[in-house]
């Protein structure tokens, strides 16, 4: 709700166009870069281990990416499934893309695919009754441990 209920501002830099810098990736929650795609914690996670992967080059239109980019972009969401199964072992997963607006993209100008983890069970009382979702690791614990995960590919 943090991220839903704060007004934008028109000025704010893109969220999903990184800095060249990698010092600070764990802090950014960024967990791998490709050559043309990335792979990012969502700050403001649906459920623990929520990944995005979004494009290097800022665009709102997945056919304005480059065939190379696109497939890149396939390919990390493949080899982030695979990890999040062996390490969180999640019963499914939602995977998907807004596009617009009207689609429900919070961050519409810069295109970026989610995935995320699912477990039976998984929607409980606690974000009905508690206004609170549970979070097993923090952010930071997560990103670590996945960037881990994803450095042995």
């Amino acid at each position: 709700m943090e991220y839903v209920k704060n007004p934008k501002k028109n000025n704010e830099s893109c969220i999903f166009c990184l800095d060249t810098d990698t010092a600070n990736d764990l802090n950014n929650l960024i967990i791998i870069r490709g050559k043309s795609a990335f792979v990012i914690m969502n700050k403001y996670p649906y459920n623990n281990g929520h990944l995005m992967v979004g494009p290097n080059i800022h665009s709102s239109e997945f056919d304005n990416l480059s065939k190379d980019t696109q497939i890149e972009m396939m390919e990390l969401v493949s080899q982030s499934m695979k990890i999040l199964k062996k390490t969180l072992q999640p019963d499914g997963f939602n995977f998907g893309a807004n596009f617009g607006t009207a689609a429900g993209a919070g961050i519409k100008d810069h295109l970026h695919l989610h995935i995320v983890p699912r477990w039976d069970g998984d929607t409980n009382f606690m974000p009905a009754i508690g206004n609170t979702k549970v979070q097993v690791l923090s952010l930071i614990e997560m990103c670590e441990l996945l960037s881990k995960k994803f450095s042995k590919y």
